[in-house]
């Protein structure tokens, strides 16, 4: 009886400490309480300074899960199980979510600083009228070059990476839509091109780029770039500004006959629950100074035009990161492409990187 009887006890005391660790991993995730707000971010994607005044001004605390791709904050929350407010995808990453009917409209009724916003960054194609989406950042795809071994004159275009000075002196980010698109903006092409032939011929042209390609690489191309490792990178201008802030040597380039146009956003998931903290987030990080600070910290290109009026006169008028309207209106944004498409995007890239 005794030993029936501890057993009891210890069982009973197992599943109160499950039921508290339970409790506590719940809390910690973020997933419990009315005074809560639970955004699914990139990694390091926001002044966490801003998130201790936003919490000191309206009493919501913000609990911050992380992702590195899309495409894995696509599959977490098409699992379900998850109770995100707020989730942050790139533009072809809104159309998917939609047509998967993971999104809630936004009430525009509730949102206040809509007005701040440029309107050539709204109503783009991945989410006509942004019924379901409001700008964060944006950026774009260009080359950085360390001006201590390349002139600037000689860097201004997307074929001027095919030069014979250039052999084995580039570092490509490893990326197949972005490769493959600068590759089709040299043959007068649609980045968002669909055509077998066209793509085929998009390869080519990078087939002849191999002898000058001196690695493709993933984040790592940030430090050899500052470390004086190549001299020119094809690169995204969020990793740019960051070369750029370790080596007063490199500079960023957007070449005027076009390139992409990427745009990160804010998105209400279906399962979200804390209404009143999702609008009154969205409705502080609209406000100029929240996101002129966040700009700043970040080093990314703001959708905010009064958050832009309000950065540093160097900042908002480098060419480098906010780019001359002419340039602007040649850049493209890439839409969500069928998987046979983005397979036969992924294949040629591969073919490509199998001569390099």
């Amino acid at each position: 009886m005794k030993r029936l009887l501890s057993l009891i006890v210890g069982l009973l005391a197992v599943c109160g400490l499950l039921a508290y660790t339970s409790q506590s991993l719940e809390k910690s995730s973020g997933s419990t309480g009315s005074k809560v707000l639970n955004l699914y971010n990139w990694g390091d994607y926001i002044d966490p300074t801003l998130l201790t005044k936003f919490q000191k001004e309206t009493g919501y605390h913000v609990n911050v899960e992380t992702f590195d791709s899309n495409e894995a904050m696509y599959t977490k929350i098409n699992q379900g199980g998850t109770h995100y407010d707020l989730a942050v995808p790139s533009d072809y990453m809104v159309s998917k979510m939609k047509r998967a009917h993971l999104l809630q409209p936004l009430d525009k009724s509730r949102l206040t600083g809509w007005g701040n916003f440029d309107q050539q960054f709204l109503n783009q194609s991945f989410d006509r009228g942004n019924r379901y989406s409001m700008p964060y950042f944006w950026g774009t795809l260009g080359i950085v070059y360390n001006d201590k071994m390349v002139k600037a004159s000689d860097v201004q275009h997307w074929d001027d990476l095919w030069s014979p000075k250039f052999r084995d002196k580039i570092m490509l980010i490893d990326s197949a839509r972005d490769i493959m698109g600068m590759s089709l903006v040299t043959l007068h092409k649609s980045m968002n091109a669909t055509d077998p032939q066209t793509l085929l011929a998009a390869e080519k042209r990078l087939n002849t780029l191999a002898p000058n390609v001196k690695a493709v690489v993933a984040d790592e191309i940030k430090m050899y770039m500052i470390q004086d490792e190549a001299p020119l990178a094809v690169d995204w201008s969020g990793e740019a500004s960051e070369m750029l802030a370790g080596n007063r040597h490199l500079h960023y380039v957007v070449p005027s006959e076009g390139s992409n146009l990427w745009f990160d956003n804010l998105v209400i998931p279906k399962t979200a629950q804390h209404y009143n903290a999702i609008y009154a987030f969205l409705n502080f990080m609209s406000e100029p100074k929240n996101a002129a600070q966040n700009a700043n910290y970040i080093g990314y290109a703001t959708p905010n035009k009064k958050a832009k009026a309000l950065l540093p006169k160097a900042v908002r008028h480098d060419r480098e990161f906010y780019p001359d309207q002419k340039t602007i209106d040649h850049l493209q944004v890439y839409r969500d492409l069928s998987p046979s498409i983005v397979e036969l995007y992924n294949d040629r890239y591969l073919e490509f990187k199998m001569h390099h």
